[in-house]
């Protein structure tokens, strides 16, 4: 009996992807022969990467940008994951051409911060930003910078509470939290959690809901997949935070879950004969290369 391939329905890019590659692509189409330069990798999926690359889309870092506006290389893309505000002034000093991304999702999450923060600053006990998400993100990176930096993150309950032991986080101030828009939904309920019982007046924590509903809702869904198939291939770049979060959540409830960036990390040995094969990705892997994974298992020899 042959192996039975299904690609999750739900995978595949998130709103806020679409939103970037197509505008990317629209300019680009727009603008035959010209470059369009990207702030840091448009999608964390180096496969995508390099379709995109084929058709005039640069990824650059800041350190670059004085080069090329000095060759009058300035059209440049903001991805989705959005940038802190000291990056839109020095692309402004530079006289470059902003096609602006930002998620609106992150976007309302980066206004939101700073909502909090300056009522923070009126209040009479002060307090702090506190962030769930993974130090160095895009997003991250893009947060904390609508604060000046005056903002404490945490990757996970182990680190919020060596924080908590050392005086990082205050117990007797108030406390504003969010959520990077793509983390775990349970992991960040234990985060508010742990806060709420460590502060001296469990009032004094603010939890607000930031993570993408889109994002929640594949958390509950991939659960579903996961648990209905004998094997999962989960299709995902190597520096995908939301793919490590859902390939974490697959592995937890099948352990036959493997993880791939593409059709030639496919092995036969993961597979016996009649097995129902489940082929989901993160909100960062394109639907056509789960459609070319989908294919390489169904032509395995077993």
């Amino acid at each position: 009996m042959a192996l039975s391939v299904e690609i999750d329905p739900h995978s595949g890019f998130c709103g806020g992807v679409i939103r970037a590659i197509s505008r990317a692509e629209r300019f680009l189409s727009e603008h035959p022969g010209k470059k369009l330069f990207s702030l840091g990798a448009i999608v964390h999926n180096e496969e995508e990467l390099e379709r995109l690359s084929r058709i005039g889309l640069v990824s650059v870092s800041k350190e670059e940008l004085p080069a090329l506006a000095g060759r009058g290389e300035t059209s440049l893309l903001i991805r989705a994951h959005g940038e802190p505000p000291a990056t839109y002034q020095l692309l402004s000093q530079l006289d470059f051409e902003v096609v602006d991304c930002t998620c609106p999702v992150v976007l309302k999450l980066q206004q939101d911060i700073r909502a909090a923060y300056e009522r923070l600053k009126a209040a009479e006990k002060g307090g702090q930003i506190v962030i769930f998400g993974r130090i160095g993100h895009a997003e991250v990176l893009g947060l904390v910078g609508q604060v000046g930096g005056d903002a404490v993150v945490v990757e996970n309950v182990a680190m919020l509470r060596g924080f908590l032991e050392d005086g990082t986080i205050r117990r007797d101030g108030r406390i504003e939290l969010f959520s990077q828009t793509t983390k775990s939904p349970g992991e960040y309920a234990e985060v508010a959690a742990l806060l709420a019982s460590a502060l001296s007046d469990p009032g004094d924590l603010a939890v607000h809901d930031t993570i993408c509903t889109q994002v929640a809702r594949r958390h509950e869904n991939l659960s579903a997949f996961a648990a209905a198939h004998d094997v999962i291939i989960f299709v995902s770049g190597r520096t995908s935070s939301n793919g490590a979060v859902l390939y974490n959540l697959c592995k937890s409830l099948n352990e036959r879950t493997f993880l791939v960036s593409s059709e030639a990390g496919l092995r036969p040995e993961w597979f016996r004969t009649g097995d129902r094969v489940g082929v989901s990705g993160a909100t960062s892997t394109p639907k056509w290369l789960l459609e070319q994974v989908a294919a390489g298992v169904a032509s395995l020899p077993l």
